[in-house]
């Protein structure tokens, strides 16, 4: 089974370099070496962050670069997103006296190692789900997905899964039926929002139906955001 969790939370670093380090980055991702002996060494040293950063830097679109700068993506570790969906989750359930019945609830960060694993596949197509909201990702540049998989050696189950879900994302339905609680629900919201640009129409539409999917109330999105500003604002 792939060590899902591993590649999500080093795709999530990757993310928070891009930002820090702009577009230049993004594209260096996509074209780290041509291929020979310099390139299968760097592969070799760095294969994991190499794989990270060419799917992170095909999920977010190089056309314009606008997703690079996305302030979110500065959150930049499966433990910092989880940790933040999991206050935001605290906050509500105990402003609505929802904490006992949800006592089995945890956050992906206290959970062993398999449902840790499961839950990062959700987690993944959560993200695929939402960096293909806005359509950018077409046939051609589908092809050019194919080509760097391959290219970047992401081979077996993690290249099986990334292709297929690139190919036919997650629907709203089906990330809503993956949730098992409001704080799963959380995480999926709280990580597809990395990859969101409210400004978008297409996407701030997505990110709007996918919370009414999750069933999320609107009083967890308030705690989901100000947790999430205030995670950001430490970052600066």
């Amino acid at each position: 089974m792939m060590d899902a969790k591993s590649f999500l939370d080093e795709l999530l670093q990757t993310g928070r370099d891009m930002a820090a380090k702009g577009q230049a980055s993004v594209e260096k991702a996509l074209d780290i070496e041509e291929p020979g002996e310099k390139r299968d060494a760097t592969l070799s040293g760095i294969k994991t962050g190499a794989i990270a950063a060419g799917v992170m830097a095909l999920l977010l679109g190089t056309s314009t670069g606008r997703r690079a700068t996305t302030s979110a993506l500065k959150l930049g570790s499966l433990a910092a997103v989880g940790g933040i969906a999991w206050q935001a989750y605290k906050n509500w359930s105990a402003d609505n006296n929802t904490a006992a019945q949800t006592e089995s609830s945890q956050a992906i960060g206290h959970l062993n190692t398999d449902e840790a694993n499961n839950r990062s596949l959700i987690l993944l197509k959560a993200m695929i789900a939402a960096a293909k909201a806005d359509g950018h990702i077409d046939d051609m540049e589908m092809a050019d997905i194919q080509k760097q998989v391959t290219e970047l050696g992401l081979t077996g189950d993690i290249a099986g899964f990334v292709q297929n879900e690139i190919a036919s994302p997650s629907s709203l339905e089906e990330l809503a039926k993956l949730s098992d609680s409001p704080e799963t629900g959380a995480e999926i919201y709280l990580i597809s929002s990395i990859l969101i640009n409210k400004e978008n129409e297409l996407e701030r539409a997505y990110l709007d139906a996918l919370a009414a999917a999750l069933e999320l109330p609107d009083a967890l999105l308030i705690e989901l955001e100000k947790a999430k500003a205030d995670a950001l604002a430490k970052t600066e």
